[in-house]
């Protein structure tokens, strides 16, 4: 056999893409959608705030809720959260699944659990601080998330997902707790979603309970999330001025 032959069989075909590249680029291009549609999402229920509050007069408030205005688009796109668990549980994202259910879990129980729950937690001061720290926290966090993917991620960009929280979650806290105040008061004196014994399932719930103990849990889990953002801002940014002659 020739060389020349002999190099014409050696010579190997050429190699097809691999599933693990396909697989990633269709990982890639889900998660972008998501955070874009997010993005989207929380956009509006800024303007929306933004409508409410300024834009429109008291003849329109009067006329309807700020929950009425925006109840569409908060249930949607703060449940459509309920993903972010499912991406970091299946390794699709570097999330910790377990800080992600925390984070989640607490909005989509204010959402679904205290406001669309009680008609006190509807009109509740807590309401428009919550939405409006939500708003601009996700627009910004998802936008960060959205444009990291594609690998164009603009230094402002990077500042704001790392510094607007310092403000951001505290108000955001505030405003969580002031909806689940209203809502354990209106629980107390109505008892809505309780069971009491002796029935047939030979079972007790509390509604009223479950919100104090909602409401609890943020004192030892809030300062974690929030040092925890303070550990990422330190790694991606930096913080404090090193000692002299080291």
């Amino acid at each position: 056999m020739s060389a020349k032959v002999a190099a014409k069989s050696n010579k190997s075909p050429p190699a097809a893409p691999s599933k693990s590249k396909e697989s990633s680029a269709l990982v890639k291009a889900y998660l972008f959608g998501y955070n874009a549609v997010q993005v989207g999402g929380w956009s509006y229920i800024l303007y929306q705030l933004v409508n409410y509050y300024v834009l429109q007069g008291p003849e329109f408030r009067a006329q309807i809720t700020l929950w009425d205005y925006t109840r569409i688009a908060v249930i949607i796109f703060q449940n459509a959260a309920f993903v972010e668990i499912l991406n970091a549980v299946f390794g699709l994202v570097k999330s910790n699944p377990v800080v992600t259910t925390f984070q989640v879990f607490s909005r989509m129980m204010v959402v679904v659990g205290v406001v669309m729950a009680t008609p006190a937690g509807k009109v509740s001061p807590g309401l428009p601080i919550a939405l409006f720290a939500w708003a601009v926290t996700e627009i910004i966090r998802y936008g960060f998330y959205a444009l990291n993917i594609i690998k164009v991620v603009p230094q402002f960009v990077v500042f704001l997902r790392y510094t607007t929280f310092i403000a951001l979650y505290p108000i955001g806290v505030t405003g969580e707790l002031l909806c689940f105040w209203w809502a354990q008061q209106y629980a107390k004196e109505h008892s809505i979603w309780s069971v009491v014994m002796p029935n047939k399932w030979n079972a007790t719930f509390s509604y009223y309970a479950l919100l104090w103990i909602v409401m609890l849990g943020y004192i030892p889990i809030f300062p974690q999330l929030y040092m925890h953002m303070f550990t990422l801002r330190r790694k991606i940014l930096g913080g404090g001025s090193k000692k002299k002659g080291n």
